[in-house]
C-alpha cells in the first residue's frame, strides 16, 4: 500500500501573529514554524497502516527552502520519502492542484490531509484534491481502517457517527481521534537526514483568489462578574448591555 501524506507548515500555535506593508503580509520575523498538527494526525496513522513492511508513506509539501525543516521533521517521525514542491503556496486551489499533478503520476492507493491548516483552517485541499483526481474524498474522520484494497472511515454527523466503506484509492482529511502524534526518537532524527527529499517544479497555473489584506480580531473587552445570586442582573445585563437575548 503507497500512502502519500499532504503537510503544511505552519506558525506555532503560541505565536503572536503581526502583519507589515499595510496589513497585506504576514510578518515571519521571529515566527516558529511547525507542522500542522492535523497533518502530523495524518501522518502518524498513515506509518501506523504501513507498520511491519505493508507499504511506503510519502510525504509532499508545497513551500519554498524554509519549510525543509518541517518535512525532515516528518521524516523523522517515519515517513519513507517526501517531496517538496518549490513554489510559494498561494492558496489551496493552486496546492491542492501541485499535489494533484504529482499524484497523477505516482499511483497511490490513499493520500491523506489534514481535516484544515491551523493558519487559515480552510478545510478546503482534500476534496479538490478528489475532484482534481476524480477520486473519492471524505473529511473530515474521526478513524481510518484498511482491509485490503479498501478503507473503513468514521465521522460525526448531527446525532450520530456515519461509516463508509470506500474502496481505494480515495483521499482522506484526517481529525482528533485518527491516531496520537508520534515523537521522534533519535534514530528517527538521525535516519531522516539521509532518507530522500526531492525537488520538484511547481507545475503552471492560475490562483483563484487573492488576499487583500489581514486584519487581527478585535481585542476583548472587560469582563463584568455578576454574583451568583444574582441572576436577575446577569439577565438585565445580557438584555441591555450583551443584547443577546
Amino acid at each position: 500500500m503507497k500512502i502519500l501524506v499532504c503537510i503544511s507548515n505552519v506558525p506555532d500555535t503560541t505565536t503572536k501573529i503581526t502583519f507589515t506593508d499595510n496589513n497585506t503580509q504576514f510578518n515571519t520575523n521571529g515566527v516558529q514554524f511547525i507542522l500542522n498538527p492535523y497533518d502530523e494526525i495524518a501522518l502518524s496513522r498513515a506509518i501506523e497502516l504501513t507498520e511491519g513492511g505493508k507499504g511506503s508513506v510519502t510525504v509532499i509539501n508545497v513551500g519554498e527552502v524554509n519549510t525543509e525543516a518541517t518535512i525532515r521533521k516528518a521524516l523523522a517521525i517515519g515517513a519513507d520519502d517526501a517531496v517538496r514542491v518549490n513554489a510559494k503556496p498561494h492558496d489551496a486551489w493552486y496546492v491542492a492542484y501541485q499535489i494533484a499533478q504529482y499524484a497523477k503520476q505516482n499511483a497511490f492507493d490513499l493520500i491523506l490531509t489534514g481535516r484544515e491548516s491551523i493558519d487559515y483552517n480552510g478545510s478546503k485541499v482534500a476534496g479538490m484534491l478528489g475532484e482534481l483526481l476524480d477520486i473519492p474524498s471524505v473529511s473530515i474522520i474521526k478513524k481510518l481502517d484498511v482491509d485490503g484494497d479498501k478503507g473503513t472511515v468514521e465521522r460525526e454527523i448531527e446525532g450520530g457517527k456515519e461509516v463508509l466503506v470506500i474502496p481505494f484509492p480515495f483521499v482522506a482529511g484526517t481529525a482528533e481521534g485518527v491516531a496520537e502524534p508520534k515523537i521522534p526518537n533519535m534514530r528517527g532524527i538521525m535516519s531522516a537526514r539521509t532518507k530522500p527529499l526531492n525537488v520538484i517544479d511547481a507545475v503552471d497555473v492560475k490562483t483563484s483568489s487573492e488576499i487583500i489584506s489581514y486584519e487581527t480580531p478585535a481585542s476583548r473587552g472587560q469582563v463584568k462578574l455578576v454574583p451568583s445570586d444574582e441572576s436577575s442582573k446577569l439577565i438585565s445585563l445580557l438584555h441591555t448591555e450583551a443584547r443577546v437575548i
